[in-house]
């Protein structure tokens, strides 16, 4: 048995969406970064064992902020406006493991 993670990343997008009025990431593209991240991850050759995994998730918390995504295990939140950020973050964080500081939360 490895002591290495199965990923060398694992990307959280919170994906919520709250009933009561307040600010929700799902009402802010969240869904439409998430699955480009998907796709520019496997465009990339970046998913998979020992690389990078994009996935939803509820609640995070924090989408006054949003909308958010959370990167481990380096546990670095970045919001973002649209697909060119994610990009960004895809190509700064994920290959080059530089943070993106303008994004960060």
């Amino acid at each position: 048995m490895s002591d290495a993670p199965y990923f060398k990343h694992h990307v959280f997008f919170c994906m919520n969406k709250r009933d009561d009025g307040r600010n929700s990431c799902g009402d802010h593209g969240a869904e439409t970064a998430q699955k480009h991240a998907k796709k520019r991850c496997k465009q990339l050759d970046l998913n998979g064992h020992g690389k990078v995994r994009i996935n939803q998730a509820g609640c995070l918390d924090r989408c006054e902020e949003g909308p958010v995504l959370v990167v481990y295990p380096e546990g670095t939140w970045y919001t973002y406006v649209d697909t060119s950020d994610i990009d960004e973050i895809i190509d700064s964080h994920l290959v080059n493991g530089k943070v993106v500081d303008r994004l960060k939360i």
